[in-house]
């Protein structure tokens, strides 16, 4: 036996070695409610009836589980945000550098990531959990952002919604022309932003102030009136919205309150 391997042998007796470190997933708790943003996968589009009878066309949205994978805060990075991820793939798949990052919260490694600029970070660790419990609800108010279909190639008439032509007078291969394009003689160019036929679609799109139908927290699923970027299966981002929402209902004062009061009030026999 070298010497060598007797100093690797040599370890004080009644100690045991340590354990691997993040041999077990983390449990460090759920990302607080105050957190009004999430990462979800869009499914496709229903109908739903509220309590008064009302019909809503509804875009269902599969949000979560989420885990937050790291934070950034002003001393350190300069700026405050919260990386959630969702979704697996394969270690194969996943950069060397990128293993670390999943191995430190104790998780599989991640498909889908996606930083959320907030105010101030605090509440938020490494390796929570974000669901849709306690984060929204029905009634509120959210913005939607996510990648459009792509559309390939297209005229000016499908893109731009030009108007075409007029059909008449023998033109029959200007019905859906886009018209002049330049007509400036001392440029006799074509201007830079001028719409013309190109590639459509395949942007990133964000729908302010969509209201929320219906959320189910048990099954990961939020209802969305209206709809949403992307076909069935993309990645789509839920946060809370930078518009104004309508104020909530309150109690009639004044003259109103007085007129319904008198026609509450039982009549006289």
């Amino acid at each position: 036996m070298t010497d060598e391997n007797k100093k690797e042998d040599q370890t004080p007796q009644g100690e045991a070695k340590a354990p691997e470190a993040d041999a077990q997933p983390k449990e460090v708790g759920e990302l607080p409610g105050t957190f009004k943003f999430i990462i979800g996968e869009k499914m496709g589009m229903t109908q739903l009836f509220d309590a008064e009878g009302n019909i809503y066309s509804a875009s269902v949205v599969r949000a979560g589980p989420c885990r937050v994978v790291y934070t950034r805060t002003p001393d350190r990075d300069g700026y405050s945000a919260v990386c959630l991820g969702y979704g697996h793939k394969k270690e194969k798949n996943t950069p060397a550098g990128m293993k670390g990052v999943f191995k430190k919260i104790g998780a599989k490694p991640i498909r889908h990531l996606k930083e959320f600029r907030v105010e101030k970070a605090e509440g938020a660790a490494d390796g929570q959990t974000a669901g849709l419990a306690g984060r929204f609800q029905d009634g509120d108010w959210v913005d939607i952002q996510g990648i459009s279909k792509g559309k390939g190639f297209a005229g000016g008439m499908k893109r731009h919604n030009f108007s075409g032509q007029p059909a008449s007078h023998g033109a029959s291969d200007r019905e859906r022309a886009p018209g002049s394009l330049a007509s400036r003689r001392s440029l006799g160019r074509v201007m830079p932003g001028q719409r013309m036929a190109g590639h459509m679609g395949q942007d990133k799109l964000t729908i302010h102030k969509v209201k929320v139908v219906k959320v189910v927290p048990e099954e990961n699923l939020i209802f969305l009136n209206g709809s949403v970027p992307g076909a069935a299966g993309t990645m789509v981002y839920i946060t809370r919205t930078v518009k104004k929402t309508p104020k909530p209902q309150t109690q009639a004062k004044g003259k109103s309150a007085r007129k319904e009061a008198v026609k509450a009030a039982p009549k006289k026999t």
